[in-house]
């Protein structure tokens, strides 16, 4: 079974794994409110994809009763 003979340094390494950089993902404006988005994904703003209403979104504010602490 092969064994490394020597350690493999730091600068080799990050050769190797030069491709592995993350980098930002690419967003498309929803047809809809023009918002940026995830392609093939459900607008996170308007809760719209493909031009019909996948998503009911719930108003932002909350109902505010204490009743479900």
């Amino acid at each position: 079974m092969g064994v490394p003979k020597r350690r493999v340094s730091h600068a080799r390494q990050g050769e190797r794994r030069s491709h592995l950089a993350i980098d930002l993902p690419d967003l498309e404006e929803c047809s809809h409110c023009h918002e940026m988005k995830l392609p093939h994904h459900v607008c996170p703003n308007c809760g719209w994809y493909q031009g019909r209403q996948a998503v009911e979104l719930k108003p932002a504010g909350g109902s505010g009763d204490s009743a479900d602490r």
